[in-house]
């Protein structure tokens, strides 16, 4: 009877401190860093300007190149996105009337109660757990969020946040951002079933292995800088992240059939903490970050053992 639980038992703690605790420990590095002042905040927003407009497009675009959109549950993608809609809408209705946040304010903290790390937290856990080709849903999940989920908010934030500049304005900026180019790339090359050559592929790869270790470094020290006390607001926001977002992934995955492995890595998507873009956003447009930065901090250290469970 105890043979089957010290199994279990073990097995958590093997995906928790081979696969997650080595990815988190670089936010941990950059959090001690940033609070023992080796490295200075505008050192780090620097180093996540280079990770956001260099490293992350040249992690993003052989991805959305490469993947066989053939393999893909689309229907399970639909539902994913689906309890997406559910959760942001209830996030930010609450923010606004509940909480009285300001509305882009409000826009963004919804936003980090689904859009999930996935592409430079699960997906680097996910590979080393089932490996490269076992991880097909979570791939899904990160073509979904990378190409539609954040176009999505890096479009409504920056026209929400420049309403009194003209149509032509918001566009030309929007066509000059990196990650949107390198997705629509992606996207119409993968479309026309034209595979990028070799050498770019290595450049890419070659430049893409940088974009979650720096990322996550220079989000810990950002985030070194705010306070970590969880006010009604932050909980209130971590627990809809952590609590809501999951029972809503799993209640709609009971609709249809498809493999369980779907349902399970889809979840476990679901279950991660919240993604350090909601913060990049809030800081790029100058909006407050004092709820934002506490939730990406509570929910990347209370998702640690839930991620190990689910996975």
């Amino acid at each position: 009877m105890h043979g089957p639980v010290r199994c279990q038992e073990h097995k958590l703690l093997t995906i928790l401190t081979h696969n997650i605790l080595p990815v988190f420990s670089i936010m941990v590095l950059g959090f001690a860093m940033g609070r023992m002042r080796f490295v200075s905040t505008a050192e780090a927003s620097t180093l996540n300007r280079i990770a956001f407009l260099i490293l992350q497009p040249a992690l993003i675009f052989p991805l959305v190149n490469g993947v066989d959109l053939g393999s893909f549950y689309f229907d399970a993608i639909a539902l994913y996105a689906l309890a997406q809609v559910v959760v942001f809408l209830t996030t930010l209705l609450l923010s606004i009337y509940l909480f009285k946040c300001a509305f882009l304010e409000a826009w963004l903290l919804a936003m980090a109660t689904i859009f999930v790390n996935s592409l430079l937290y699960i997906w680097p856990i996910s590979a080393l757990i089932y490996g490269s080709g076992g991880n097909i849903p979570i791939m899904a999940a990160v073509v979904w969020d990378a190409t539609v989920t954040f176009a999505f908010f890096i479009i409504t934030t920056d026209l929400l946040a420049n309403r009194g500049q003209s149509a032509g304005q918001s566009l030309l900026r929007l066509v000059k951002n990196p990650v949107l180019i390198a997705i629509a790339l992606g996207l119409g090359s993968n479309g026309l079933g034209v595979i990028a050559a070799e050498p770019l592929l290595v450049a890419c790869k070659f430049a893409g292995a940088g974009a979650a270790p720096l990322t996550l470094f220079a989000l810990g020290v950002i985030l070194s800088g705010h306070s970590l006390w969880p006010t009604k607001k932050v909980a209130a926001v971590a627990g809809i992240k952590l609590l809501l977002m999951p029972v809503v992934v799993v209640s709609v995955l009971a609709w249809g059939a498809r493999p369980e492995l779907w349902n399970d890595l889809l979840l476990l998507n679901g279950a991660g903490p919240s993604g350090a873009m909601a913060f990049a956003l809030a800081m790029l447009y100058k909006v407050r970050t004092d709820t934002i930065a506490p939730v990406i901090i509570w929910t990347s250290v209370l998702s640690l053992f839930s991620l190990a469970y689910l996975a």
